[in-house]
């Protein structure tokens, strides 16, 4: 069912208290989808048709909702009713959820849940945020080394049902030491009488719990893994952490670096529903930095108040030379900051980044300086034409290089290069551009 038409039928079903009508629509609707629908909704009502649900579905579209509506619908629950919830949902999912509840919710919570699942629960999110135990799950298939096929297949044939994946099982000792791993595929075409210890995998990629969630995504995506264990300092397998959560790291990791690019803070949740007092003051110290910043470029022009006064043909190209400049500070900025982020570049290569932009920006300044020359030449002579062009040139050069080393600098006294964003190049080099300009307006035009 569309998106918009799902929307339409619940309100309608809602409105009409047509609990019939809501059944059909929740039995055939993807729980992603509903989840999406009810949020538009206000806590109240969502809980009134999620209670319709399953208890094993309900948990599932729960799990979809994002972190501020899941808070809000733990705030309306019976300690009984959230730890149903919770006792259906994925390991990881839980934890988040509840790092995210009030101390007094937590207290309360607890008591209503089994002890197993209590000691998960606190095992899991005792993890720092950021690490790849906050975002690792407990829900994996593990198999003991002395095991046949046969009898591997039986206890995954058991498990499944608790499990979040089994395409991919992990062999461990007495002491949970991982030894290695083993797929699904490969017990079925074994013959029955093999022991999973002679054709387990043994060279095992891993990561350590205290790694970060940016390294686990990316050993996820080089070595293309369904999954990747998560084993603590000594070794012992404690937690897997799967494509799907490795793919929500990336976009929080790429999403936080956007927000960077355009010097706002980190936002944790939606934009649709942040308060307005929080978009200021996650938008208000940089904007405030970069106008004293800007003073700069004031004073600049007010240095060379006698050269412009004396040419004032200058003040119509200067706009277009300090945009020119930021520009091109912004493009090598934005190519080096995701470069550093993929693993592409590294620091060591700084200097070869360097000679590189050096060329590329000097050709991309003289083709910008012989497409301007000509509306110099209508606008002021051949003198204004040679000022505009070699300003052009040497503005566009320096933007490039500004825009290449800053991420380089930031990344080498340990700063997010992000920080490298956009506004913050192009005030560096508008200030840049304006000395430039009117430096070279000083020394070739006259001053009467």
């Amino acid at each position: 069912m569309e998106q918009a038409l799902l929307s339409n039928t619940l309100c309608d079903a809602l409105a009409g208290a047509e609990t019939a009508a809501l059944r059909d629509i929740l039995d055939e609707a993807h729980p992603a989808d509903l989840a999406r629908c009810l949020a538009e909704q206000e806590p109240a009502a969502v809980w009134k048709i999620l209670s319709l649900l399953p208890a094993e579905r309900r948990a599932e579209v729960f799990g979809y909702f994002a972190a501020d509506l899941q808070v809000d619908l733990a705030r309306l629950l019976s300690r009984t009713q959230l730890a149903q919830i919770m006792f259906h949902m994925s390991a990881d999912e839980r934890a988040d959820l509840f790092n995210r509840l009030s101390p007094e919710q937590r207290d309360a919570l607890l008591p209503g849940l089994a002890q197993a699942e209590r000691d998960d629960l606190l095992r899991l999110s005792a993890y720092p945020e950021g690490t790849a135990g906050a975002v690792m799950t407990s829900d994996y298939a593990t198999l003991p080394h002395k095991l046949t096929t046969r009898e591997a297949i039986e206890v995954l044939r058991r498990e499944a049902p608790d499990k979040e994946t089994i395409y991919q099982s992990y062999v461990i000792d007495s002491e949970r030491r991982l030894l290695g791993t083993v797929s699904l595929r490969d017990l079925i075409l074994a013959p029955p009488k093999t022991r999973v210890e002679d054709i387990l995998v043994h060279d095992v990629i891993y990561a350590r719990a205290e790694d970060s969630q940016a390294e686990v995504a990316a050993k996820i995506a080089r070595y293309d893994l369904l999954a990747l264990p998560i084993v603590n300092g000594g070794d012992k397998l404690v937690g897997i952490v799967t494509y799907d959560d490795a793919l929500d790291v990336v976009e929080a990791e790429a999403t936080e670096d956007f927000h960077k690019g355009a010097t706002v803070g980190k936002l944790d949740g939606s934009v649709r529903e942040a308060a307005l007092s929080l978009l200021y003051r996650k938008r208000v110290f940089w904007l405030v930095l970069l106008v004293f910043g800007n003073l700069f470029s004031g004073a600049g022009i007010a240095y060379f108040a006698d050269t412009i006064t004396a040419n004032v043909g200058l003040v119509f190209f200067l706009p277009l030379l300090v945009g020119s400049a930021g520009n091109a500070g912004s493009q090598a900025s934005t190519l080096m900051v995701r470069a550093l982020a993929t693993g592409d570049v590294m620091l060591k290569d700084w200097g070869r980044m360097l000679g590189r932009e050096l060329v590329v920006a000097a050709a991309l300044g003289l083709t910008m300086a012989l497409a301007v020359s000509g509306v110099g030449v209508m606008r002021g002579g051949a003198e204004l034409a040679q000022v505009v062009a070699l300003a052009m040139l040497f503005a566009v050069m320096t933007g490039g290089l500004i825009g290449v080393s800053l991420p380089f600098m930031l990344s080498r006294f340990k700063l997010d290069p992000a920080t490298a964003s956009a506004p913050l190049v192009t005030t560096i080099a508008d200030v840049t551009g304006v000395m430039i300009y009117f430096s070279i307006a000083s020394i070739y035009l006259p001053l009467h």
